[in-house]
């Protein structure tokens, strides 16, 4: 469900373009659970002297100062959800520039108010519309990028996805917070709004097309509820989450079957809420 990665990625603490919008500056912090690492994206209209920085990434000072070096003089810091692969080098960042942080949860904010679905933001030469896409957690949302002056009824630029959408695969639904009807229905928002835009994920290579892949994601999310129900018809309403995991999962390693068993308890609740 990927698409191929573009030249030059992965490019580790230097600025890629990515559309006429959108840059990303990629954290050295691969695993199985980043990928290659995380997507800080740096957003600016050209000509712009300013930009936006969304997610400063994980607890590294030296990534910090390269997004300090690469992104010009930033006018703001947003982000997209509060795993800490995306938000603890935020005084990181902020130790070396004086940009105010916005989030949709408090906590995360500096000098700031929190984010609203649906909001409209200005700022180094753009509207950046914010876009609430629960799911992966509670908190959070896409950005939909448009350069200044472009109305709301235009094709964005790009969708800055966090990790809503990820550039290959799908993502793990977070077993403390996550909810698999906000995901279908995040997937559903973006699938209606992102058709042949260009999507800018947390972790992994560019999304050409974002529709499309909100919609077989969807789709692909779907037939795993699919399975879980089976499984669970099989091996009994009182099957646990890593006894319906391992059934339907075969041959993955370990790592990933611990991953599935979050997405596949969050299912369960989904289940459970709609009886």
């Amino acid at each position: 469900m990927s698409d191929a990665a573009p030249a030059g990625f992965p490019a580790y603490e230097t600025l890629r373009p990515v559309t006429e919008t959108a840059g990303v500056i990629l954290c050295d912090n691969p695993s199985e659970m980043t990928f290659e690492g995380t997507n800080t994206v740096v957003l600016r209209a050209p000509g712009s002297a300013t930009s936006v920085v969304v997610d400063p990434g994980p607890d590294d000072p030296a990534h910090a100062e390269r997004i300090a070096a690469l992104a010009g003089r930033i006018e703001l810091v947003v982000v997209t959800h509060r795993h800490p692969d995306h938000t603890d080098g935020i005084d990181h960042l902020r130790d070396l520039v004086a940009a105010p942080v916005r989030a949709p949860l408090e906590e995360f904010c500096r000098d700031a108010t929190e984010l609203d679905d649906d909001e409209v933001i200005h700022a180094a030469g753009l509207g950046i519309r914010v876009l609430a896409t629960p799911g992966h957690t509670a908190d959070s949302v896409s950005f939909e990028v448009r350069i200044a002056g472009r109305g709301p009824d235009t094709t964005p630029d790009c969708v800055v996805l966090g990790d809503t959408i990820l550039g290959r695969d799908s993502t793990v639904l977070d077993s403390t917070d996550g909810d698999l009807g906000d995901y279908l229905t995040s997937m559903d928002r973006l699938a209606a709004r992102a058709d042949g835009v260009t999507g800018v994920p947390g972790h992994g290579p560019d999304v050409e097309d974002t529709g499309r892949f909100a919609r077989e994601l969807g789709r692909h999310r779907r037939d795993r509820l699919e399975q879980i129900i089976a499984a669970r018809a099989e091996l009994g309403a009182d099957a646990d989450a890593a006894a319906i995991t391992q059934h339907i999962y075969r041959d993955v390693s370990p790592f990933l079957l611990t991953v599935a068993e979050q997405s596949t308890a969050v299912a369960l609740k989904y289940l459970d809420r709609r009886r």
